[in-house]
C-alpha cells in the first residue's frame, strides 16, 4: 500500500553533496534531519487518490431502426460489400465509439454453464459510453488533486557531435556550454565542459561523449546557449591561432601541425578562444507558442540556420524549439554554428555583449550541435500558460499515466519523472508519460551531464533535493604590468599551517564521472594583459557545517609562454582569501587584495599586519560567489530555530526551553521565500516537537505549523484548494522520521484535539482555530499518513511478499481522541454550514476523505464509526445545504477502492457503506431540492459504472455480489413508487438505467424474491420495466407510427430537452460540449484519450468554422432557438454521429434488457414460484405491448421472435384467453404491421409471429374462428395507417409497395413448403409449428384451416385495396363506390361490428343515389346480423324462423355468421352492440327506406318481425303504432295492385362492358337497377359521362346501339364499348319458353315478394340478312340472364353470371303475338272482383284493351299476321302444324273479342255509347277481312 518512491533527485550527481568530509552530522541534529529529509526514499500511499483499472467500454454496433419503407439493413450490407471491394478501409475511417476499441469476444465461443446468458449488451456502457473515473471525481466537492513533485517546463540536451575548420583539428580544443539569458545578461545555468580533439590524440576507449541536459521553465527568445571554446595558451612564436580565421583557405603544413600537437602537451593551461550564442526559440515564434499549435504556425518547429542580425550581437545561429506537441517527433535538430567568433583577449561573460567591444572576426569553421527537447512529461507542457510560468496543476505520471480515463493499467517504474525540474532515471529510459512524446529517443545515460539550474536556489518553492555547493566565478585581476595570469582556487579549513594540504573539494572540469574531487582549479591563462579578466566557473564542494576558519585560497600565477630548456613553470605572484562564514551568501560582486605571501594565521587580524600586498594593498581582485546550498539557510530565523532545535535535542539548552519557544514563534516571521525553500525540514522539526516535546513545546509547535502552513496555502501563487507545496509534502516528503521516532499521529490528534475541544467547552482559542479548520486537511492527512507508516512498518517484516497487509486496530485511547475531534468538526461544519460558509463545504470533503483513508489503513469497523457519527448528526432530510454536503461525504466514501468488499458494521451484516448509501439516496429523491435529487442519481450512475468497468470485478460471480448489494433499492422503489414518479425525467433516466443494470447481473433466486411478496408489487416491478422502455424509447426523427417519418406529424420538440440528448446521461452531455470546445486537433494526438478521428479537410472552409467550438457558438447565437434539434445540428458531424449509435445502442440495450427480464419472469411464472395475476398474466401482457408499440431496432426483433415462441408455448392458454383479447389484438395488430416493413428480417419474423399465434390457436382453443376475427379487425385498424395505394407518375393510383409486401406475407403464413427455412431463417427450430405443448396429445396443426385463415385476411385486403383504388372517381362512379363498400362489408363479415359499419357506409351511399330499396337492403342486412347473434345468444324474441322470414327478404343475410358473432368479443368490438334495440332501429330504418322505394310488401314483413318485440315488451303505444303503420301499408298495396297502369318499382338494364380501360369490368355483362323514371337515354348519358372521364388519349367510348350478341374480333383495339339494353324481370313461376309476347301487368295477378335474379329481352333478327323485313321473315332470339344474388340488392348491379338465349321463327312470333292478346282480354274478364262497386277501374281496362285489339285503326295487327303467312307463298312454306296453331290462334281471339264486347256493354253507361258503337263496328269489320283467309271464322263466330 505505501510505496517507497525512490526519490526522484533531480540533483546531478555532478551536483549532489556528499559528505566528502566524514563530519559527524550526529552533533547538529537539524544537520541530520535536513540529510534525511533531503535524500531518504519517499514515501508515497498509492490508494490515496484512488486507483481505478477500467475495461474498455464495448464497441458499439449501429443498430437499425426501420419503417416499413427502409431497408436500411439492406442498403448497410451493399455499402459494405462495396467499400471492402472498392477500397481497403483503414481502421481509422471507422468512426470509434470511444477511446480504444476492444474487440469483443465472439459470443458463445466458451458456453460456460453457469455464465447468465444475456439477450443484449448491458445498458449501462450506452448510458454512459464515455465512462471516465477521473473526471467523475474530480467533479465532487473538494476532490482532491494528486500533485506531481513540480516540474518545470522543459529539458533541452545538446551534444557535441564535431568541430571543423577550414584549417584543420590539429590540436585539442575545449569548451563550455550554458544556458544564458542575452537581455538579462544573466547565466540560468552552470557550464557543461566539452573537448574535441585531433583523431590521432583520441582515446579509444573513450567512446562516448556525454551530453549535456539543461532545464528551461518556458520557451523564452532571450534564451539562448553559450558556448565558449578555448584551446591551449599560444606559444610566443609559435603558429598563432589567427590561420583559423584568415580568408583565404589555408592548410597546415606537417611541421606547423607537429609543432601545435607538441607544444598543447607541454602547456597545460589555457586561453579563450571564441565564443558563439546559439538562440534556441526563433523570436518571431515566442513564449507565445506554447500549448497546442494554432492553426496557423507551421507544424514542424523551423530550424534555420540563416543568421540574423539582431541589434549589435554578432550573428547568433538560431533553432527554434518551439513548445508545441507537434516537436517534429524528437527528432533531435543538427545545429551547426557557424559563426564563432574568435576572441583577441580575455573577457568577463559580460563584456560579451559590450557594444564598445571589436568587432570579433569570425572563425573559419562550424560546430556542430545536436540538440533536442524533451518534455518532461506531456501534462506539463500542457500547463506551461501564456507568459511563460508553470501552472502547478501538473500531473504525476505515477498516479495517472493514463490521463485519458484510467483506461490501461499504470504501471511505471518506481520513479517516473517530475520532479523538480530534472532527475536522473534509474534506467536510463525515458518513460514518457501517457506515450506523448514517443519519440523518447532520450536514452538519457547516465554519463549525461546535468546542468545545475541555478534558479531552483531563488524559485519559492521547497527544495527538495541535497545540494550544499558554491561557484566561484573570478572576474578581473588590475595589475601595473603585463602578465600571463592564471588563478589557482582551493578551499582550507583553516590558516593555522601555510602548507598544510587543501580539501578535496573542487568538482573537476573532466566531464567523466569517475574523476574525482581534486584539491584545487585552475582558471584561463589572461596572456598578456594588464587588467586580466576570466570567465570560468569554479564549482566546489562545502562541508556541512562550516567554522570561521574555513576559506577560500586564490594563488596567483604567471607562466611563461615559450620553451626554454624545459617545460614553461608558473611563477607565483601573490594570494588572496576569502573566509566563508562572512562572505558565502552574499550575492553581490566581492574584491580584495592581494598579498604577496603566505604567513600562518594570514585571516587573523593581527597576522594581517604582517602582511604584504601587490598594488599597495589596494583591492585589485575582483569576484563574484554563488551559494547554492539547501543545508545552510541564509535566513537567520531559520538558522536560529534550527540552533535552538539542535540545544533541545541535545539537550543542552537549560530544560525550560524558552528560546525554543521564541525561536518558534519568531518563525512567523519569516520570509516566504526562505519559509518555503525549507519548508519540509521545518514542518519534520515541528512535528518532531509536536510528537515528543512537553504540552508547552506541542501547543507551541502546533500552533506555529497552523501559522506556517496557512502562511503557504495563502502566500503560494496557486488558489487551489490543497496547496501544491503541502500536498507534496504530506504525499511524498513526510515519512515520520523513517521509524527512528514513534509515529506522530497520537501527539498530533492530542494537541488538536485539545484544542477543538476548548473551542467546544467555549474558551477563547484565537484566530489559530479558523486556521486549523481551513488547513484541516492538511493535518487529517498527516495523521492517516502517519498511520498508515506506522501500519507498514508494524507488518513490514512479518507478512510474506505479495500478501495484503491486514488492517491496523487503533488503540482505545487514540480512537477516542480522533472520535472526540471528528465530532468537534463535525460540529463545526453543521454550524457553518448553517451560516452558508464555503469553508464548511470543504471541511465536509476533508473530513469525508479523512474517512476514506482511513478505510485503506484501520479496521473498516472502527472508520464506520465515525460514518455513523456524521450520519447522525446529518439524519433524514436535511436542509439543502447540509444534505449537499451529506452527498458529497457519501460519495466521497464510496469511491473507495474497496468500497465493493467493504464488511457490515456487526460480522452478519451486508456492506455497510452501501446499505447506508442507499438509504441516503433514496431519501434524497424526496427533498425537494431538484438539484439534490439530480446529484443523488448521479452518484448512483457513476458508482455502478465504476463497477461495472472495474478490471477486478468482472467475473459473473463478482458481478452477481454487486448487484446483490444495491438489490435492496429496488424494494424500496417498489415500496415508495410516487417518489420515482415525482423524479423529473433525466432523473428518472438515471435510476432507471440502475435498476436494469442491477436486474442484468442478480441471479433468478434474487429476482424471485422480488416478484414473489404480492401480486401489486410484482405488478410495479414491470411498471418500472415499461417506464424504462418509455425513457430510453429511441425515436427516429418525426416518427410516424408507421409511415418512417411521414409529413403528417411536425417535428415535435421534446419539452425542455437537456442539451444533446435527453436521452443519454447528463455526463455525455457534458462530454459533447467538451468534445466541441476542443480544436479539431491535427491527427494522431490524444486528447483526453478519445482519438478524435481524422477530420475531412472540408471542416475548415470559411463557412464551416475551424473547430467545433467555433460551430456551436455559431449555432447558438443563430436565430435557432437553443432547441435539441439545433443544438444536435451543430454538433460536429462526427461527434453527432457518435450521440447516435450510442442513442440507438442504449435503446437497443434497455429494450433487450427488459425483454431478458420478462423471459425469465415466464419462466419462472410457469412454475408459478412467484407472485403474480395468474388469470391474465398481465404483466407479461403489459411489457409485450410496450415492446410491440415502440420503434424497436433490428437487433431486437431477432431476440424477440424466440422468447416470444416461448412464451406462447408456456403461457398460449393464459395469453390467448378471453381475458386477454386486448392483448391479443395489439399483438396482431403489430404482427401484422411489422409483417408490411420492407426488412425482409422482419417481415419474416412477423409471419413466423403470426404462425406461432395460429398454433396457440389450435392447441388451446381448437379452432381459428376467434383468432381469425381478431386478425381481421387489427387488419381493418392497419388500413387506415397503412397507405395501401401510391400515386403513378401520370396521377393515377396503384398498389404501394406495403400492400404488396402485407400481401406477400400473408400468402407466406399459409405457404406449407417455405415455413420449415422460414422458422430456421428466425432462429426458431424447423418443427416449431408442429411440436405439441405439455399436457397436449394429439398434434392439431392443419394447413388447410391455416389457409383458410389467410385467405379470408387476403380478401379484406384485397377489399381494402380495390376501395381505395377508386378514391379519386368515388364521387363520380357511384356504382363502382358502392361495390367496394359491399365488397368491404363482405370480407369483414367474420367481425359483425366491422361488417354492419361497412353495410351502414353502403346504406348511406344508397341513401345518397336515391336508391331506396338498396339502402333499405342493407338496413335489413345489418338487423340480420343482429338478430342472428341474438338468435345464437338465445337472447331476445326472435327464433331461426324469424331469421328465415328476414332472408326471404334479403337473401344475404346468410347463416354462417352467427358462430362468429360470438367469437368477436373483443375490447371495443363484438356482441356488447348487438341488442335487440338495435336490431329494431335497424329495422324501423329499413321499413321507412323501403316506404320510400314503394316497396309495400317488404314493409310488411318487416314491421311484422318489430311487433313481437313491443308485444314481449308489452310497449302498447308502440304496437298502436305499427298497426297503423300495417293498415296503411296494405291500403298502399290495394292501391298499387289495382292502377290501371301496372306498378313497375324499377327499371332494369343489362349494360355490358368492352374494351381495356375498364379494367376488372372488361368483357363483363351487369344488371343495372335503376329507378323506375329512368329511360334508356338516361342511363346511355349517365354512364358515357362516368366512363368518358377514364378514356385516356388514345381511347374512346362507343356505345353499342342494339343489343346483338358482340363479337370481340369485331370490336376495333382503342375503343371501348358499352352496350345498354332495356331488360324485364322475369317472375319465379314464368314459362320463359312461351312464344307469347310478355306484357307485365298480365302476371301482376296476387301481390308477391318483387324479388327478381333472372331477366330477359326479346331481340328481333332476320336470317336473310336485311335488318327489317316483314313479319314472314321476323325471327325473335329471347336472351334471359341470371344474375349473382338477387334485385333488390346491397347494390346498384349485379353481375350476369349466366346467360341463355332462344330463338322464335316468324310464325312462332306471329302466334305468340296472338296469344299474347288472347290472354291479356281473358284475364280481364276472368278477374274475380270483390264488390260490384269497384266497377270503374274495370270499365276501363277493358276498354283500354278492346280498342287496342279491334278498332278499326289498329287491326293491322292481326290482319297483318293474315296477310303474311296465310297468302300466297308464305302459306306454303308453313309447316301443317303450324299452320293449324296460327287459325286456331286466331280463331280463338276473334271468340274472346266477341266475348268483351258483350261484357262492355254491360258495364257502360249513357256516356260510352258511342264508344261501344265503334267497338262492335270495327269488330265486324275486322271478321269480314279475316273471312278472306280463314273461311271458317264466319261460322265460328
Amino acid at each position: 500500500m505505501l510505496h517507497l518512491r525512490q526519490r526522484r533527485d533531480s540533483t546531478p550527481a555532478t551536483t549532489r553533496w556528499q559528505n566528502k568530509f566524514e563530519e559527524n552530522l550526529e552533533q547538529w541534529p537539524h544537520l541530520n534531519e535536513l540529510v534525511h529529509c533531503y535524500t531518504t526514499d519517499w514515501v508515497k500511499d498509492e490508494n490515496k487518490y484512488g486507483h481505478y483499472e477500467s475495461v474498455g467500454t464495448p464497441l458499439f454496433h449501429n443498430q437499425i431502426y426501420e419503417g416499413p419503407d427502409t431497408d436500411i439493413e439492406t442498403e448497410m450490407r451493399l455499402a459494405g460489400a462495396r467499400r471492402t471491394k472498392g477500397e481497403d478501409i483503414s481502421e481509422d475511417d471507422v468512426p470509434s465509439t470511444s477511446g480504444r476499441q476492444f474487440m469483443e469476444a465472439a459470443e458463445g465461443d466458451v458456453p460456460h454453464s453457469d455464465v447468465p446468458k444475456h439477450v443484449g449488451q448491458s445498458p449501462l456502457p450506452a448510458y454512459e459510453p464515455a465512462f471516465d473515473w477521473e473526471n467523475e471525481r474530480s467533479l465532487i466537492f473538494g476532490q482532491r488533486i494528486p500533485e506531481t513533485p513540480i516540474s518545470h517546463g522543459m529539458k533541452i540536451s545538446v551534444k557535441v557531435q564535431s568541430l571543423q575548420f577550414h584549417a584543420g583539428l590539429v590540436e585539442p580544443f575545449y569548451g563550455t556550454i550554458c544556458l544564458y539569458n542575452r537581455e538579462r545578461r544573466e547565466k540560468l545555468s552552470e557550464d557543461f565542459y566539452f573537448s574535441v580533439l585531433p583523431t590521432e590524440m583520441q582515446n579509444a576507449k573513450i567512446t562516448y561523449e556525454p551530453r549535456a541536459v539543461f532545464y528551461l521553465d518556458a520557451p523564452s527568445a532571450s534564451v539562448c546557449l553559450l558556448i565558449q571554446l578555448e584551446k591551449h595558451a599560444t606559444e610566443e612564436g609559435g603558429v598563432t591561432h589567427s590561420v583559423y580565421s584568415r580568408k583565404d583557405p589555408v592548410h597546415l603544413t606537417e611541421r606547423e601541425k607537429q609543432k601545435l600537437q607538441v607544444w598543447s602537451q607541454i602547456m597545460p593551461y589555457k586561453e579563450s578562444f571564441a565564443w558563439a550564442m546559439v538562440s534556441l526559440f526563433d523570436s518571431s515564434t515566442g513564449a507565445a507558442s506554447v500549448g497546442p499549435a494554432s492553426p496557423s504556425s507551421p507544424l514542424a518547429p523551423s530550424v534555420s540556420g540563416s543568421s540574423s542580425h539582431e541589434g549589435v550581437f554578432e550573428t547568433s545561429a538560431k533553432i527554434s524549439l518551439d513548445g508545441k506537441l507537434s516537436y517534429s517527433n524528437g527528432n533531435s535538430v543538427v545545429v551547426e554554428v557557424s559563426n564563432l567568433n574568435k576572441v583577441k583577449e580575455c573577457y568577463t561573460e559580460e563584456s560579451l555583449q559590450d557594444p564598445k567591444r571589436k568587432v570579433h572576426k569570425p572563425v573559419k569553421g562550424v560546430l556542430k550541435l545536436e540538440i533536442e527537447k524533451h518534455q518532461i512529461s506531456q501534462s506539463d507542457l500542457e500547463n506551461v500558460s501564456e507568459n511563460g510560468s508553470t501552472t502547478n496543476d501538473s500531473i504525476d505520471p505515477g498516479d495517472r499515466i493514463a490521463e485519458s480515463s484510467g483506461k490501461y493499467p499504470v504501471n511505471v517504474g518506481d520513479d517516473p519523472q517530475g520532479s523538480i525540474s530534472k532527475w536522473n532515471f534509474h534506467d536510463g529510459k525515458d518513460i514518457s508519460a501517457n506515450g506523448a512524446n514517443q519519440h523518447g529517443s532520450a536514452d538519457f545515460n547516465a554519463d549525461d551531464f546535468h546542468a545545475f539550474d541555478f534558479r531552483t536556489t531563488t524559485r519559492n518553492e521547497p527544495f527538495l533535493q541535497l545540494f550544499h555547493c558554491l561557484y566561484v566565478y573570478p572576474l578581473t585581476v588590475s595589475l601595473s604590468r603585463k602578465r600571463n595570469l592564471f588563478i589557482r582556487v582551493e578551499l582550507r579549513e583553516d590558516d593555522g599551517d601555510v602548507r598544510r594540504q587543501p580539501l578535496e573539494a573542487m568538482y573537476p572540469r573532466d566531464p567523466g564521472l569517475d574523476a574525482s574531487f581534486q584539491k584545487w582549479a585552475h582558471t584561463q591563462v589572461a596572456v598578456g594583459a594588464r587588467a586580466a579578466c576570466y570567465h570560468d566557473e569554479i564549482k566546489l564542494s562545502l562541508p556541512a557545517m562550516w567554522t570561521p576558519t574555513h576559506h577560500l585560497l586564490f594563488t596567483f600565477f604567471h607562466v611563461d609562454m615559450q620553451t626554454k630548456l624545459e617545460a614553461p613553470k608558473p611563477v607565483v605572484i601573490g594570494y588572496a582569501a576569502l573566509p566563508l562564514s562572512s562572505h558565502a551568501q552574499l550575492r553581490s560582486e566581492i574584491t580584495l587584495p592581494i598579498m604577496k605571501e603566505l604567513v600562518p594565521h594570514y585571516l587573523q587580524d593581527m597576522g594581517r599586519e604582517r602582511l604584504d600586498y601587490l598594488e599597495d594593498g589596494k583591492h585589485v581582485f575582483r569576484l563574484r560567489l554563488r551559494l547554492c546550498s539547501s543545508l545552510y539557510p541564509i535566513n537567520e530565523r531559520i538558522r536560529d530555530f534550527f540552533l535552538e532545535y539542535d540545544r533541545h535535542t541535545l539537550r543542552t539548552s537549560p530544560p525550560w526551553g524558552s528560546e525554543l519557544l521564541e525561536a518558534i514563534n519568531s518563525l512567523k516571521n519569516v520570509d516566504s521565500t526562505a519559509l518555503l525553500q525549507f519548508l519540509h525540514p521545518i514542518l519534520n522539526m515541528l512535528l518532531h516537537l509536536i510528537g515528543n516535546g512537553g504540552e508547552t513545546l506541542q501547543v507551541a509547535a502546533f500552533r506555529a505549523m497552523v501559522n506556517i502552513v496557512t502562511r503557504v496555502q495563502q502566500e503560494s501563487v496557486d488558489d487551489a484548494e490543497r496547496n501544491h507545496f503541502l500536498v507534496n509534502y504530506v504525499d511524498y516528503a513526510f515519512d515520520d522520521f523513517g521509524g527512528r521516532q514513534p509515529p506522530v499521529y497520537p501527539g498530533l490528534s492530542t494537541v488538536w484535539g485539545s484544542l477543538a475541544r476548548s473551542k467546544a467547552k467555549g474558551y477563547r482559542v484565537g484566530p489559530v482555530y479558523d486556521d486549523v479548520l481551513a488547513m484541516a486537511w492538511f493535518f487529517l492527512e498527516l495523521v492517516v499518513k502517519s498511520m498508515a507508516l506506522e501500519k507498514t512498518r508494524l507488518f513490514y517484516h512479518s507478512i510474506p511478499i505479495g500478501e495484503d497487509i491486514p488492517p491496523m486496530q487503533l488503540k482505545d485511547g487514540v480512537f477516542r481522541c480522533i472520535m472526540q475531534l471528528y465530532d468537534c468538526l463535525l460540529t463545526e461544519v453543521h454550524e457553518r454550514c448553517k451560516k452558508g460558509l464555503s469553508l464548511a463545504k470543504r471541511l465536509n470533503s476533508s473530513l469525508a476523505f479523512f474517512c476514506y483513508d482511513l478505510l485503506s489503513i484501520v479496521e473498516p469497523r472502527q472508520v464506520f464509526e465515525l460514518v455513523s457519527l456524521y450520519l447522525d448528526k446529518f439524519s433524514g432530510v436535511c436542509q439543502s445545504v447540509l444534505h449537499e454536503c451529506k452527498l458529497t461525504f457519501l460519495q466521497i466514501i464510496c469511491d473507495h477502492d474497496l468500497f465493493v468488499e467493504m464488511p457490515g458494521r456487526d460480522p452478519s451484516d451486508r456492506n455497510y457503506l452501501s446499505s447506508v448509501l442507499i438509504q441516503e439516496l433514496f431519501l434524497t429523491w424526496d427533498h425537494e431540492d431538484l438539484s439534490l435529487r439530480a446529484k443523488a442519481a448521479r452518484i448512483l450512475v457513476v458508482l455502478l459504472c465504476k463497477h461495472e468497468f472495474d478490471v477486478r470485478y468482472q467475473k459473473p460471480e463478482d458481478k452477481l455480489y454487486i448487484a446483490q448489494l444495491y438489490f435492496p433499492l429496488i424494494g424500496q422503489i417498489l415500496d415508495e413508487m410516487p417518489v420515482f414518479y415525482n423524479l423529473n425525467s433525466v432523473e428518472k433516466r438515471e435510476v432507471a438505467i440502475v435498476i436494469l443494470q442491477i436486474v442484468r447481473n442478480l441471479d433468478d433466486g434474487s429476482l424471485v424474491k422480488a416478484w414473489q411478496q404480492s401480486i401489486a408489487r410484482t405488478r410495479l416491478f414491470f411498471k418500472l420495466m415499461e417506464e424504462c422502455l418509455l425513457l430510453f424509447e429511441h425515436k427516429k426523427p418525426a416518427d410516424g407510427m408507421l409511415l418512417g417519418s411521414s409529413s403528417r406529424n411536425p417535428v415535435g420538440e421534446a419539452p425542455a430537452s437537456p442539451k444533446y440528448s435527453d436521452r443519454l446521461s447528463p455526463a455525455i452531455n457534458s462530454y459533447l460540449s467538451e468534445a466541441s470546445r476542443q480544436e479539431v486537433r491535427p491527427q494522431g494526438t490524444p486528447d483526453n484519450g478519445y482519438l478524435w478521428q481524422r477530420v475531412n479537410s472540408q471542416l475548415s472552409s470559411p463557412s464551416q468554422p475551424y473547430s467545433l467550438r467555433e460551430a456551436l457558438a455559431q449555432a447558438q447565437s443563430s436565430r435557432i432557438g437553443p432547441s435539441a434539434q439545433a443544438l444536435r445540428e451543430s454538433l460536429h458531424p462526427l461527434l453527432r454521429q457518435k450521440l447516435e449509435l450510442w442513442e440507438e445502442n442504449l435503446s437497443a440495450s434497455v429494450s433487450l434488457q427488459v425483454l431478458e427480464m420478462t423471459e425469465k419472469f415466464s419462466m419462472m411464472a410457469a412454475s408459478h414460484s412467484i407472485a403474480t395475476d395468474y388469470g391474465k398474466l398481465d404483466c407479461i401482457t403489459a411489457v409485450f405491448m410496450s415492446f410491440l408499440s415502440r420503434n424497436q431496432p433490428l437487433t431486437f426483433w431477432k431476440a424477440f421472435f424466440p422468447i416470444f415462441n416461448c412464451v406462447f408455448d408456456l403461457h398460449g392458454a393464459t395469453l390467448m384467453a378471453r381475458e386477454n383479447d386486448r392483448f391479443l389484438k395489439q399483438v396482431t395488430f403489430h404482427l401484422l404491421r411489422l409483417a408490411v416493413f420492407r426488412n425482409e428480417n422482419i417481415r419474416k419474423r412477423a409471419v413466423v409471429g403470426l404462425q406461432i399465434l395460429v398454433r396457440s390457436s389450435f392447441y388451446f382453443f381448437m379452432q381459428t374462428a376467434r383468432l381469425r376475427v381478431m386478425l381481421i379487425i387489427t387488419l381493418s385498424e392497419l388500413m387506415s395507417d397503412v397507405q395501401v395505394t401510391q400515386m403513378r407518375s401520370d396521377g393515377s393510383l396503384e398498389e404501394s409497395g406495403e400492400a404488396r409486401r402485407l400481401r406477400k406475407s400473408l400468402d407466406e403464413v399459409k405457404d406449407e413448403t417455405k415455413s420449415a427455412s422460414l422458422l430456421y431463417e428466425c432462429g426458431l427450430p424447423e418443427t416449431t409449428l408442429l411440436t405439441i405443448p405439455d399436457k397436449m396429445t394429439e398434434n392439431r396443426w392443419s394447413w388447410s384451416e391455416v389457409t383458410y385463415l389467410s385467405n379470408s385476411l387476403l380478401l379484406a385486403l384485397d377489399a381494402s385495396l380495390e376501395h381505395a383504388l377508386l378514391a379519386p372517381v368515388m364521387s363520380m362512379d357511384r356504382y363502382a363506390a358502392a361495390e367496394s363498400f359491399y365488397k368491404l362489408a363482405m370480407a369483414f363479415a367474420p367481425v359483425p361490428d366491422l361488417h354492419i359499419m361497412w353495410l351502414l357506409h353502403l346504406c348511406d351511399a344508397h341513401q345518397e343515389m336515391q336508391s331506396w330499396a338498396e339502402a333499405a337492403q342493407c338496413a335489413v342486412a345489418v338487423a340480420g346480423v343482429v338478430m342472428q347473434a341474438l338468435v345464437a345468444r338465445n337472447d331476445g324474441v326472435w327464433s331461426k324462423d324469424h331469421v328465415a322470414a328476414l332472408r326471404k327478404i334479403c337473401p344475404m343475410v346468410s347463416s354462417e355468421i352467427s358462430s362468429e358473432a360470438s367469437a368477436a368479443e373483443v375490447e371495443g368490438y363484438g356482441a356488447s352492440k348487438l341488442t335487440v334495440d338495435s336490431a329494431v332501429k335497424y329495422l324501423q330504418l329499413a321499413n321507412k327506406l323501403f316506404l320510400q322505394a314503394e316497396l309495400f310488401h317488404f314493409c310488411a314483413s318487416i314491421l311484422e318481425l318489430v311487433i313481437p318485440v313491443y308485444k314481449s315488451r308489452r310497449a302498447y303505444g308502440q304496437l298502436a303504432k305499427c298497426h297503423t303503420l300495417l293498415t296503411n301499408i296494405y291500403e298502399s298495396i290495394v292501391g298499387q295492385e289495382s292502377s290501371p297502369i301496372p306498378f313497375t318499382d324499377a327499371t332494369y338494364y343489362r349494360v355490358g362492358f368492352y374494351g381495356d380501360r375498364f379494367g376488372k369490368l372488361d368483357k363483363k355483362e351487369y344488371v343495372y337497377r335503376e329507378p323506375r323514371d329512368i329511360r334508356l337515354g338516361d342511363i346511355m348519358e349517365k354512364l358515357s359521362h362516368i366512363y368518358e372521364s377514364r378514356m385516356d388519349g388514345n381511347h374512346t367510348l362507343h356505345i353499342i346501339p342494339d343489343s346483338r350478341q358482340v363479337k370481340s374480333e369485331e370490336l376495333q383495339p382503342g375503343v371501348c364499348y358499352l352496350q345498354i339494353t332495356a331488360v324485364d324481370p322475369v317472375m319465379e313461376d314464368e314459362d320463359l319458353g312461351s312464344r307469347r309476347e310478355r306484357i307485365f301487368s298480365l302476371s301482376t295477378g296476387s301481390v308477391r315478394a318483387r324479388v327478381f335474379d333472372r331477366f330477359l329481352f326479346d331481340t328481333p333478327f332476320t336470317k336473310n340478312g336485311k335488318t327489317q323485313g316483314g313479319l314472314e321473315d321476323q325471327w325473335k332470339r329471347r336472351t334471359v340472364l341470371q344474375t349473382e344474388g338477387s334485385f333488390p340488392a346491397l347494390v346498384n348491379r349485379l353481375l350476369v353470371t349466366k346467360s341463355e338465349s332462344l330463338e322464335f321463327s316468324p310464325v312462332e312470333n306471329a302466334i305468340g303475338m296472338i296469344e299474347t292478346r288472347t290472354a291479356a282480354l281473358r284475364n280481364e274478364l276472368e278477374e274475380p272482383r270483390s264488390s260490384e262497386g269497384d266497377q270503374l277501374p274495370r270499365l276501363q281496362s277493358l276498354q283500354r284493351i278492346l280498342q287496342g285489339s279491334v278498332a278499326v285503326q289498329v287491326n293491322s295487327g292481326v290482319l297483318s299476321v293474315c296477310t303474311a303467312f296465310l297468302s300466297g307463298e308464305p302459306a306454303t312454306r308453313l309447316r301443317s302444324q303450324e299452320l293449324q296453331q296460327l287459325i286456331a290462334a286466331l280463331l280463338e281471339f276473334m271468340a274472346v273479342c266477341k266475348r268483351a264486347i258483350r261484357v262492355h256493354f254491360r258495364l257502360i253507361g249513357e256516356e260510352d255509347q258511342d264508344f261501344h258503337t265503334q267497338l262492335v263496328n270495327g269488330f265486324q269489320s275486322l271478321t269480314a277481312e279475316l273471312s278472306h283467309y280463314i273461311p271458317a271464322i264466319l261460322s265460328e263466330l
